[in-house]
């Protein structure tokens, strides 16, 4: 199986500048990576690799989320 890397990045959705997310926690699961970052303006930058339902769920609430098995 291939490491996540360790940061991406995005175009920023509010002002259009590059902004980096970084890995938040490497851990022996393999379903999810999440990714967090702040542009310089200040707009926050969730993403996540991984399974689908897995992202998803991180996506559809990343302030709060956790993930079981």
């Amino acid at each position: 199986m291939l490491k996540a890397p360790r940061s991406l990045t995005f175009k920023c959705a509010k002002c259009a500048k590059a902004v980096q997310v970084r890995l938040q926690k490497v851990s022996a699961c393999s379903h999810i990576q999440p990714y967090f970052g702040v542009c310089g303006c200040g707009e926050v930058k969730h993403h996540a690799i991984g399974q689908k339902d897995a992202v998803e769920s991180y996506l559809a609430a990343p302030e709060g989320w956790t993930h079981h098995h």
